[in-house]
């Protein structure tokens, strides 16, 4: 399968600034499916070279790798696919330039943008929120349970739960329709990344009731 048609089976997303290759080795080994590269404090070629610790771990663990803001940097970097957000060029533009098999991810912010991107066959998958706010996205009010709950019963292309999101809460997300969660601080502040990345997936998992250690 191409990283397209892989997406869909995804359920832990983790976007982090560069990080050592152990910090990857972990995440994923505990559950991330997905990795993205958000570093907004390098240049290109610093960019490129962080990136082969990111495609080393994802390929080694057979996971997807993903990049943020820059499909120019793409087929460079050897991802999988870019990130985009809403003011970050078009969908349109993205997929010319990382072509027909990667992919192409889109944030949204509210049930227009969702239903916006939805019908676009170029976008592989949505962000939806932030569900709560948070400092990684300064500024940027959150779009709360409601817009969750909104894209589970109107979204038909896989998207995720983004914003805030950690072990504490995730079940609550699950329990508005999210099976797919993108986390940062909840992996990035971790003092065991492995362990933490696996909690995680144990709330996406588990059935809606279940008693949680």
């Amino acid at each position: 399968m191409n990283p397209r048609e892989r997406i869909a089976s995804a359920r832990l997303y983790l976007v982090c600034d560069v990080r050592p290759r152990a910090f990857l080795d972990a995440a994923l080994r505990g559950g991330v499916d997905v990795v993205q590269l958000r570093d907004k404090s390098l240049g290109e070629i610093e960019l490129v070279e962080a990136a082969r610790e990111f495609r080393a771990a994802a390929a080694a663990a057979d996971k997807l790798f993903v990049l943020n803001d820059r499909p120019d940097l793409v087929a460079a970097c050897r991802a999988d696919g870019v990130h985009i957000g809403q003011d970050d060029g078009t969908v349109r533009e993205a997929r010319a330039v990382v072509g027909a098999d990667r992919i192409v991810g889109r944030s949204t912010h509210a049930p227009e943008q969702g239903a916006a991107a939805d019908a676009d066959s170029d976008v592989d998958y949505l962000a939806v929120g932030p569900v709560h706010a948070t400092p990684t996205k300064p500024g940027r009010p959150a779009a709360g349970l409601e817009y969750v709950a909104w894209a589970a019963a109107n979204v038909t292309t896989p998207w995720f739960a983004i914003g805030g999101l950690h072990a504490a809460n995730a079940r609550e997300v699950a329990a508005h329709g999210a099976t797919r969660i993108v986390v940062v601080r909840a992996l990035t502040e971790a003092t065991d990344p492995e362990a933490a990345a696996r909690a995680l997936r144990e709330r996406l998992e588990s059935p809606l009731g279940a008693a949680q250690s």
